[in-house]
């Protein structure tokens, strides 16, 4: 399922996050000319005294940082507690979504009766910096979180998202219809774009499957020497370059459901092997041609020298090729990622594998005790007066719960 596969990606996810930052650390610390710094004149957030104020943000994020371990380590109390039943286990991802929720929330708490009081607890770079962190928070918490806890489907958490930025641009006061008008555009386009790539591997599919290629593919690869290690290595070098050429999409729509019966065949777990493929096809955004990142930041980099207006410095440009070059180490950090969840697949499937044990005894006393609810509700409801018609019957049996109960002693047995 698709919840499934947010649970197997999170891992992996806060493993890249980790990766990238080291690497930008490691080049920061060793290689300064490549990542200089912000000149004093443009350090513009200050204290009075003239302190950066970075020791009072690092106090905050320690500070949120323990809340949420805190919360996460006593989450089966505040179920029970709220609740007023028993909770033992809770589920991990909706662990980790509300108690990171919750250190955020101490933290703009906290920034937030500063401001108000002026009590001077955090420096204004705590400030600042809370402050701009909780709108994509926010509206991360409004699509993963509602879709991990269970409020909404993956397309009801997506439309959480739209109208969660909708009202935020409301209240920055950048919404407008010009906006607006380009944002429907830019989604029909993109929308339309999808339906025919769908459309189209869908004809090409039942093409395919008409000559029996499916067939042909399957007894291909299923033959590779080493079995499931040559299996995998085989399509992770394939999708790699195919993905020079191809897209998300088109990866996808056409070659991902050529692969997947293979691999289950091959008693490969498909969530793993979604995952798998998912970080494999991340490449094709840091690479050419279809390198979106890449050309997101061609947009925003200087194409040609300028003068910079608070250092009046020459700003050499740079070249596209400067951008192609600095991704390769993102890309590497990519392969190095898939080699780790080959190596190691606990990183995608652990917790997945995890049955929900039911306590039957308990489903039969909440059962019974609703029953006994309905019953004294029954007891009280008024007779019909003299003359009134009596209520129909339903046609549905005189008492389902007792057909429930029923089946719980009969699976019990």
């Amino acid at each position: 399922s698709v919840g499934d596969m947010y649970k197997g990606a999170f891992i992996p996810g806060f493993m890249l996050m980790g990766m990238y930052t080291g690497y930008v650390v490691l080049i920061a610390i060793f290689k300064p000319q490549w990542a200089p710094a912000l000149p004093a004149q443009a350090r513009t957030i200050r204290e009075d005294n003239g302190d950066s104020g970075l020791p009072s943000l690092l106090i905050l994020t320690v500070v949120s940082v323990g809340a949420s371990l805190y919360f996460a380590k006593h989450i089966a109390d505040v179920h029970t507690w709220w609740t007023g039943e028993e909770v033992t286990k809770v589920a991990r991802d909706e662990t980790i979504v509300v108690s990171m929720c919750v250190g955020v929330g101490l933290a703009f708490v906290l920034a937030m009766f500063n401001k108000i009081t002026r009590l001077g607890l955090l420096s204004r770079m705590a400030e600042r910096v809370t402050f701009v962190l909780i709108p994509p928070l926010l509206l991360i918490f409004l699509v993963l979180g509602t879709i991990f806890l269970g409020v909404a489907t993956p397309t009801e958490g997506g439309a959480m998202g739209a109208l969660g930025a909708i009202a935020m641009a409301t209240v920055r006061g950048r919404l407008s219809f010009k906006l607006l008008k380009q944002a429907l555009i830019a989604t029909t386009r993109l929308s339309t774009f999808v339906v025919f790539i769908l459309i189209g591997s869908t004809i090409f599919s039942l093409v395919f499957q008409g000559v029996d290629g499916q067939r042909w593919v399957e007894h291909l690869l299923t033959g590779l020497p080493g079995g499931q290690i040559g299996f995998l290595i085989l399509v992770n070098v394939m999708i790699f370059f195919l993905a020079f050429f191809l897209d998300f999409f088109e990866l996808s729509f056409i070659v991902v459901p050529l692969l997947a019966p293979v691999a289950d065949k091959l008693g490969i777990d498909l969530i793993w092997f979604g995952i798998l493929l998912a970080v494999n096809m991340q490449t094709s955004f840091m690479h050419p041609p279809f390198g979106f990142a890449l050309f997101y930041l061609r947009s925003v980099a200087p194409a040609v020298a300028y003068t910079d207006r608070i250092t009046k410095k020459l700003i050499q440009p740079i070249t596209t090729m400067q951008i192609y070059w600095g991704a390769v180490p993102f890309v590497l950090i990519q392969i190095i990622m898939v080699g780790l969840i080959i190596a190691f697949p606990g990183i995608v499937s652990s917790g997945l594998d995890e049955k929900e044990v039911y306590d039957l005894d308990k489903i039969r006393m909440q059962m019974e005790s609703q029953m006994r609810k309905l019953d004294a509700l029954e007891a009280a409801a008024p007779e019909p007066a003299p003359g009134e018609p009596a209520a129909a019957q339903s046609d549905v049996p005189e008492d389902p719960m007792k057909a429930a109960l029923e089946a719980i002693e009969s699976e019990k047995k």
